[in-house]
């Protein structure tokens, strides 16, 4: 080759590289967004079995609630046994409305019922990511759920009846801060699907929003976190707050544990500080409720 051709193929392999380059840097940036949704959404804790030291989203976690037993499916870029074979749209289906790619209804034990009020642009973000991870080929776990809860086909109704389907709407007159702040804690980090009540048939009461309950996920009492004064966190100053997110140390000096010490841990002490100023704005603006989840009996 000589040189006039060499630099001409220079030229040529320096063009392709420019012209690609600022896809790439999209496409990190989008990764790199996609870990901060993950985290936020702690996608890791239900879907992956750290109790028995399994694969990050590969399944197997244990979740014991009234209706029985239900084990997070594989969610990594597996084809065969996690979502690898998922396009974009089949992922927004399942976190908007709650079905599979192949059109069974999922139980509400997957948070889809928050995760509807989602952005699409936060969805398809947060594939990205998942995507990024390795896959692995491990099989999911069957639920073991109590007659008559395991027919799918029931979901169709219970929609009907409890499901709303998203996006986010902020509540009228919220100022930006609380506006971001609703949509982490009812969309991403969907704290509502532990601390708040539930109907017999499983749907959270939104009339005791954030009040909390004795008896929730895996049997935990899980605390009211609504901004009522003697019950709830009505008298916790901002940087008590702050603590607790940061490093799930209460005012008292008592550390969370069980569901919430994996929250923090995963979840709200990655939150930049905006987003964790913007979460404490939101919960002191739901309605203050009482209720005293640790002298319930």
């Amino acid at each position: 080759m000589d040189m006039k051709a060499r630099r001409i193929s220079l030229i040529a392999v320096t063009l392709v590289a420019v012209l690609a380059f600022p896809k790439w840097v999209a496409a990190q940036d989008q990764v790199a967004r996609g870990e901060y949704l993950f985290n936020t959404a702690g996608c890791a804790g239900c879907h992956t079995d750290s109790k028995n030291n399994g694969a990050l989203l590969a399944g197997g976690r244990e979740l014991k609630t009234p209706f029985g037993t239900y084990y997070g499916p594989n969610i990594t870029a597996d084809p065969t046994h996690g979502i690898g074979t998922w396009s974009d749209e089949d992922f927004i289906r399942a976190l908007r409305d709650g079905i599979s790619p192949d059109g069974n209804h999922y139980f509400p034990v997957f948070p889809y019922t928050s995760f509807t009020k989602m952005t699409d642009a936060d969805m398809r973000t947060l594939k990205a990511y998942i995507f990024s991870l390795p896959p692995v080929a491990k099989p999911d776990i069957p639920h073991d759920i109590n007659f008559p809860f395991g027919f799918r086909f029931t979901m169709f109704f219970w929609k009907l009846l409890f499901f709303d389907k998203g996006p986010y709407t902020p509540p009228p007159g919220a100022t930006p801060e609380v506006a971001r702040g609703g949509y982490i804690a009812e969309a991403l980090a969907h704290c509502g699907e532990c601390h708040t009540p539930r109907n017999m048939l499983g749907a959270v009461d939104q009339s005791q929003k954030f009040a909390g309950l004795a008896h929730g996920p895996d049997g935990d009492t899980v605390p009211n976190i609504t901004p009522h004064d003697k019950t709830g966190i009505g008298n916790w100053t901002d940087d008590e707050l702050v603590t607790l997110f940061r490093d799930g140390e209460m005012p008292l000096g008592d550390e969370v544990d069980g569901g919430m010490a994996e929250v923090v841990r995963n979840g709200t002490s990655k939150l930049t500080e905006q987003d964790l100023t913007a979460l404490i704005a939101y919960l002191r603006s739901v309605s203050a409720i009482e209720n005293d989840v640790f002298h319930t009996h």
